[in-house]
């Protein structure tokens, strides 16, 4: 039987498990500190723990949860890696660099359930959950890509799978993710996205005081239940009612909403302001991203001109609105494109 990963553990979870075995609790304060601060994943080199517990650490816990296949650089910087976990699935993870932040998108599952028609990760269907050690993992391999002198800045679980559907890792995960003795993110440094999983949003933010993003790519139930099939279960009014009865959810803290621009599909003018009509009172921002296509879509991005209109009716229409430039679409990193191709061969 495999030792437990250690990794994932937020620090307060580590001080109970060691003070069951009978180790202070101060000492995984220490732990904590060369792993997630440091990226030390060697209790030989955690020099101020006594050498009887950097023993015990190496027999009893792991350190590692996932292990690098392939690493793909960009011509825009963008690096993405293709990890095998232990039971052989592999997942993907993106840093996207840019010149005062470092963004690590994170995956969440192993594929996907939602079936987001213009997705490739919704083409692959679902395998299973990604435990905390296994998401936490990630943001460790990922850094270690990075040179010296940058850090991960920013995390977003925009990656594979919907994080609301795996909701007690990804609980864990955030927790260490800003915990001031793991990662010491800042909140507004984190956000989750969601397709829409209603009865988990609520339950999301009051665990942990991330950023809430919503994938939206399309303001009536016709056009989302095609694009977003969960739609079905949790339509638009039933979403944008959970949305606006948030508590945390004020002009200091939006709703970020994503909508993936699709040629002839979800662009017209009228779509825009239907957008403008469905978010008109919620504090919110949207983001848009032209379509990346892919082989597991025949969807094609708008044409620059019907862009451009799209968001000047946003624009109009009182939307804070921010246009998207694609990262990574050169090595299939872009937004809607993770699919663990390699998994194929």
């Amino acid at each position: 039987m495999s030792a437990p990963a250690l990794i994932g553990l937020s620090p307060d979870h580590l001080r109970r498990r060691f003070k069951e075995v009978g180790v202070p609790g101060y000492r995984a304060d220490q732990v904590a500190e060369w792993v997630y601060q440091r990226g030390v994943l060697e209790p030989e080199a955690m020099t101020n723990l006594p050498q009887e517990l950097r023993g015990q650490l190496l027999a009893d816990w792991s350190f590692r949860a996932l292990e690098p296949v392939r690493v793909a650089h960009s011509t825009d910087g963008t690096v993405k890696a293709v990890l095998r976990a232990s039971d052989g699935v592999l997942v993907e993870a993106v840093l996207i660099p840019e010149e005062e932040r470092t963004t690590l998108c994170v995956s969440t599952q192993v594929g996907c359930p939602l079936a987001c028609s213009f997705c490739a990760t919704g083409a692959l269907g679902f395998t299973r959950n990604l435990d905390a050690a296994e998401i936490i993992d990630q943001v460790l391999r990922m850094r270690e890509l990075l040179p010296a002198d940058r850090t991960i800045t920013n995390v977003v679980f925009m990656g594979m799978g919907e994080p609301l559907l795996n909701l007690p890792n990804l609980i864990a995960a955030v927790e260490t993710l800003l915990h001031p003795k793991a990662f010491a993110m800042a909140p507004r440094r984190v956000t989750v996205s969601t397709a829409g999983v209603v009865p988990k949003i609520g339950e999301l933010l009051e665990a942990v005081p991330v950023n809430l993003a919503v994938s939206l790519h399309a303001a009536t139930d016709a056009v989302r239940d095609v694009l977003v099939p969960l739609n079905r279960r949790f339509p638009l009014a039933e979403l944008m009612q959970t949305l606006r009865e948030l508590p945390r959810i004020s002009r200091r803290h939006p709703v970020f909403f994503e909508y993936t621009l699709i040629d002839g599909v979800n662009d017209s003018r009228e779509d825009a302001r239907e957008v403008g009509r469905l978010l008109r009172g919620l504090p919110s921002k949207l983001n848009l991203i032209p379509m990346n296509a892919h082989s597991d879509s025949g969807y094609q991005p708008p044409p620059p001109e019907r862009i451009d209109a799209f968001m000047g009716e946003l624009v109009r229409g009182g939307v804070t609105t921010t246009l998207r430039r694609s990262r990574g679409a050169d090595i299939d990193a872009a937004c809607g494109q993770l699919a663990v191709r390699e998994a194929a061969g």
